[in-house]
């Protein structure tokens, strides 16, 4: 199992999302952990948001992985959005962003979530898993994407290049 299957259930992978700006896609992320974890909206948004005015977390290809810190959060927690149009993130290629993985953290995290945020980089940075999430055709299809992905064979396909 990898990390990202761990703090990503099925309910919270979201396909053709209807959202036009950053700021509608922090919202609706919002209403999310709000429903599924209890959180409370105003404080994901705000941690988002604050998190992006340090810097885009665009990386680019599509991919964006916007985090926040949420006080009293116990572990590491993800949304997956694939919007239906790309939408703008400041990604350093310039190219709009229609894959966002969103993690939240907790407060005082720690080296866990630098470790979440390696293995986002590594499965994203992978074309073809790119591709058949972009063409997944339902929530459960592109879960099982991420849920069947195994960090030690990217390694060793990167080892064999």
């Amino acid at each position: 199992m990898n990390l990202i299957s761990q703090i990503l259930p099925v309910e919270r992978v979201l396909v053709d999302m209807p959202v036009s700006v950053q700021g509608d896609l922090f919202d609706r992320v919002g209403d999310v952990f709000a429903r599924e974890l209890g959180l409370a909206k105003k404080h994901v948004v705000s941690a988002l948001t604050q998190r992006e005015k340090l810097g885009s977390t665009g990386l680019g290809q599509g991919v964006a992985i916007p985090h926040g810190r949420i006080k009293g959060l116990k572990q590491a927690e993800g949304v997956f959005v694939r919007t239906q149009t790309p939408i703008e993130f400041g990604a350093p290629d310039g190219a709009p962003v229609s894959m966002v993985f969103v993690m939240l953290v907790p407060e005082q995290a720690n080296e866990s979530h630098l470790r979440l945020l390696s293995e986002l980089a590594q499965v994203f940075s992978d074309r073809g898993f790119r591709d058949r999430l972009g063409d997944a055709s339902d929530a459960v299809e592109a879960w099982s994407l991420f849920d069947s992905w195994n960090p030690n064979a990217a390694n060793e396909r990167s080892a064999a290049v």
